[in-house]
């Protein structure tokens, strides 16, 4: 019988899910920065288990277009509906804090705005630029929608030629109807694809724990390998409420790690594997 979304029972976190909390000197800078220019952090719409870690750093993951999302995943902490309009002000506003907060690698992410004709990707497009202008010396990876496969709305992105793009997968395929109800698994391998015949550095992350088993899993990693992904994580899916889907099952360290070694077969040039591990763990490491 294949694993299914259990959706009748709350399992208990173990151990090695504890999360240290925020504290420290450049967790309080971040967080009065993010406050005082506006901004919205994925790290804290998403309840991010790595936020006191990241933060602490001196780093964040900033969401722009808005933090009010257009379609309902069953996994996302971030809201569901009518989103403001676009804020042609918030390009400049993000840079101006990337420069402030002195960063030298930031991650840029968004809801999804399919409400848009463009999808959000002039805003996209003129936010990247915007921190290529006001600060230069930074490094950043975009996190971006599949813009309901409008090929036009991902050459913006293109165009302005992001360090790396991450697009994740989230689940694997059989899963993806439940857990991404508004995606579709082979948009988004071609999403990548595209990215990589454009000769852009490409990511993608994966959950685990909503049911998937290991053959499923090993078929995702092997269709990421075929789009010639770059970088791939692994982490462990959190219910952020009881609205949203259950954990099925948590995921052992050591299958984690089981999980890395066999990726790193596959030519993926980094594997970021563990319970812990978000799309953006560790960004900044991904630059090559």
């Amino acid at each position: 019988m294949e694993p299914e979304i259990v959706s009748n029972k709350k399992i208990s976190k173990p151990d090695w899910l504890r999360v240290k909390l925020p504290i420290g000197e450049e967790y309080v800078k971040v967080r009065k920065i993010v406050s005082e220019h506006k901004l919205h952090t994925i790290c804290e719409s998403g309840n991010c288990p790595n936020m006191g870690e990241c933060w602490g750093a001196g780093t964040a993951t900033f969401m722009i277009l808005g933090n009010i999302c257009t379609r309902s995943c069953g996994f996302c902490a971030v809201a569901t509906g009518k989103p403001k309009p676009a804020d042609w002000d918030e390009p400049k506003r993000v840079a101006e804090s990337v420069k402030l907060m002195g960063v030298k690698h930031c991650v840029i992410t968004s809801v999804d705005r399919d409400d848009l004709k463009d999808g959000g990707s002039i805003i996209w497009a003129e936010t990247i630029k915007a921190i290529r202008e006001i600060s230069p010396e930074t490094k950043f990876e975009c996190l971006i929608p599949d813009f309901q496969g409008k090929w036009d709305n991902l050459q913006r992105i293109i165009d302005v030629q992001p360090d790396i793009v991450s697009h994740n997968m989230e689940t694997v395929r059989r899963l993806t109807a439940q857990v991404r109800i508004q995606a579709k698994y082979d948009r988004s391998l071609e999403v990548l694809s595209r990215l990589k015949q454009a000769g852009v550095k490409t990511k993608s992350g994966v959950m685990l724990g909503l049911g998937e088993s290991e053959e499923e899993v090993l078929e995702t990693i092997n269709d990421l390998s075929s789009v010639k992904c770059d970088v791939l994580t692994l982490g462990q899916y959190l219910q952020p409420t009881p609205k949203h889907l259950p954990v099925a099952r948590f995921i052992h360290p050591d299958e984690f790690k089981k999980y890395r070694d066999i990726a790193l077969t596959k030519g993926f040039r980094y594997v970021e594997s563990g319970p812990l591990v978000r799309s953006s763990y560790h960004a900044e490491k991904h630059i090559f």
